[in-house]
C-alpha cells in the first residue's frame, strides 16, 4: 500500500508549510525591509542617483540570496526618445518553468518619492521606525514593501517545497517608477526573453482596509504638464500700472479656476466618466482617511468612490511665482504652473491632454500667452477578471486574510501597466498591494501596517505554491 497522501491532503499540507514558513520568516522580512528603507533611493533628477544604484544592488543581493534564480542582473535601458540618456538601474531575475508549469512575473519598484521637509515627519524619513503595528519611513509602503513581499514569498515557497520546484518565476524591480518610468517600454523590449510570463503580479497598490484584501481592477490614467502664462514683456510697478495692465498671476488664477465647476467637479469638455459601479463609502470614512478638515466640504458629484475611481480629476500641483517673502510691488510678467490630471478608465490619455489644453486656451483671460513643456502621459487600465490567475489570486486572499476580498478601482495611476499589456498581451495582470488607507504613500509619515504586510506576503506565497502545482 502506498504511503502517498491523497492530492487534496498533500496540497493542504504544502499550504500549511507555506503559512508556517511565512510566520517563521516574517521578522527577517521586516528587518530586510528596514534595511531597504534606510537607502534614500529617490529617482527624481535633483537627488543623488548613486542611492538608486545602491538600492538596486541591495535588492539584487536579496534575490540572489533566495538561491532559486538562474539569472539575477542589474540593467538599464534608454529613456524613450533618447539615444544617450539611460534610466535608473532595475533588477531583473528569472528561473525557467518546467513540466508544463506557468511562469509568473513579479513586479515592484525600489525607488521612492522625495521625502519633503524633515520637519513634517515625526521621525526621520530614512530611519525606519516601528510604532505600534506600523513601520514608518519613506518607501516603507510604496514600494519597498512590495519588493519584500516578492522576496519573502519566494523564501516561503522554498522553505515549504524546496528549491527544486517547477514554477517559472521572473522578477522585475524597477528603479524609476516614481519618475514616470521613462525607460520602462525600452526595458521591456530589451529584456523580453527574461520577462515574458503567463501571469504578472504588480505589487504596487493597496487594500480596502487593514482587515480586508483588495485586487485592483481599474486604474485611472495620468496626464501632467507645465503651462507658462505670460502677459507682459517685463515686470512693471504695480502702483503705477495696476488696474490697467493684467499681470500674469491674475490671468493664471482666473484660467486655472476655470478647470472646475463651483462644486469642484472637473469642467473640461471632452473628459469622460467611466461609469463604474462602486461599493459603499461614506463621507466619514473619507474624512478619516484623508484628514479633510471639519469645516471643509468634499468636492465633486456622484458617489464618493465614483469621483475617485471613475471620474477625471485635475490638480494644480505647483506654481512658480514670487514667494510671499520676495513679493515686491510688481506686476508679475510670467507665471508657470504644473497641471496633474487623472483620466477615467476607458479614455485615451492623449485625448484627455488635448481636451485640457483646448480648455486652457479657450479660457486664457486678457489674451494671455500660453506655453507648454514637461509632458507626461500614462494610459488607464481595466483588468479582465475572467481569467484563471484572478481566480487563484482571490482564493489566496481569502485563505490568507480569512476575509472575502474586494475588487477595487484606484484613483492613482500605474501607467506602465498599459505598457506591460502591450508587450505581453497574453499575460494576465494581477494588481495587488501592501498599503492600507492610512499608509500615506507619497506623504510625510508614510507607513506600513505590519499586519497587512504579513497577510499580503502570505497571500503571494500561497499563490506561488498553488501555481507551482498548476499544469497547462
Amino acid at each position: 500500500m502506498s504511503d502517498a497522501l491523497p492530492e487534496d491532503a498533500a496540497n493542504a499540507r504544502i499550504d500549511e508549510g507555506v503559512e508556517a514558513a511565512v510566520a517563521a520568516g516574517f521578522p527577517a522580512a521586516v528587518a530586510d525591509l528596514a534595511g531597504l528603507v534606510c537607502i534614500p533611493s529617490v529617482s527624481w533628477p535633483a537627488f543623488d542617483a548613486a542611492h538608486v544604484a545602491e538600492s538596486a544592488e541591495a535588492v539584487a543581493a536579496l534575490l540572489r540570496g533566495t538561491g532559486v534564480f538562474d539569472t539575477v542582473d542589474i540593467r538599464r535601458a534608454l529613456e524613450a526618445g533618447s539615444d544617450d540618456v539611460y534610466g535608473h538601474p532595475a533588477v531583473i531575475a528569472r528561473r525557467p518553468a518546467r513540466n508544463g508549469r506557468p511562469t509568473v512575473l513579479l513586479y515592484a519598484h525600489h525607488d521612492v518619492q522625495p521625502p519633503g521637509a524633515d520637519e513634517d515627519w515625526d521621525t526621520p524619513p530614512f530611519e525606519p521606525t516601528q510604532r505600534g503595528e506600523r513601520l514608518y519611513g519613506r518607501g516603507a509602503a510604496d514600494d519597498k514593501a512590495g519588493v519584500m513581499t516578492h522576496v519573502g514569498a519566494i523564501r516561503a515557497l522554498v522553505e515549504a517545497v524546496g528549491d527544486d520546484f517547477d514554477l517559472g518565476i521572473a522578477v522585475f524591480i524597477e528603479g524609476e517608477e516614481e519618475w514616470a518610468s521613462r525607460s520602462f517600454a525600452n526595458f521591456l523590449r530589451d529584456n523580453r526573453d527574461l520577462l515574458e510570463a503567463d501571469a504578472i503580479v504588480v505589487a504596487d497598490s493597496g487594500n480596502w482596509d487593514a482587515e480586508t484584501p483588495a485586487l485592483t481592477v481599474a486604474l485611472r490614467g495620468a496626464v501632467a504638464f507645465n503651462v507658462r502664462v505670460s502677459t507682459l514683456g517685463h515686470a512693471s510697478h504695480s502702483g503705477m500700472f495696476g488696474g490697467a495692465v493684467p499681470d500674469a498671476m491674475l490671468a493664471a488664477v482666473r484660467m486655472l479656476a476655470s478647470l472646475h465647476d463651483a462644486d469642484g467637479s472637473v469642467a473640461v469638455e471632452g473628459l469622460r466618466d467611466a461609469g463604474l459601479e462602486t461599493p459603499e463609502y461614506d463621507e466619514a470614512q473619507l474624512r478619516e482617511e484623508t484628514g479633510l478638515l471639519d469645516a471643509v466640504s468634499p468636492i465633486g458629484r456622484g458617489s464618493i468612490l465614483s469621483r475617485i475611481w471613475s471620474q477625471p480629476s485635475i490638480t494644480v500641483t505647483g506654481i512658480d511665482a514670487p514667494t510671499v517673502a520676495n513679493a515686491s510691488n510688481t506686476l508679475v510678467p510670467s507665471v508657470r504652473a504644473r497641471i496633474s490630471a487623472r483620466v477615467a478608465p476607458g479614455q485615451d490619455a492623449d485625448e484627455a491632454l488635448a481636451a485640457i489644453r483646448a480648455h486652457l486656451e479657450a479660457n486664457a483671460p486678457f489674451g494671455a500667452v500660453l506655453e507648454y513643456d514637461g509632458f507626461d502621459t500614462g494610459q488607464a487600465f481595466l483588468v479582465d477578471t475572467s481569467g484563471w490567475a484572478v481566480a487563484e489570486a482571490l482564493d489566496a486572499f481569502r485563505d490568507a486574510w480569512r476575509r472575502e476580498p474586494v475588487q477595487i478601482g484606484v484613483g492613482g495611476s500605474i501607467p506602465f501597466i498599459a505598457e506591460l499589456v502591450e508587450e505581453f498581451p497574453a499575460a494576465q495582470i494581477l494588481v495587488t498591494g501592501v498599503e492600507d488607507p492610512l499608509s500615506k504613500a507619497h506623504s510625510p509619515n508614510e507607513s506600513l501596517h505590519l499586519g497587512v504586510f504579513k497577510k499580503a506576503l502570505l497571500s503571494e506565497a500561497l499563490l506561488l505554491a498553488r501555481l507551482n502545482r498548476r499544469a497547462g
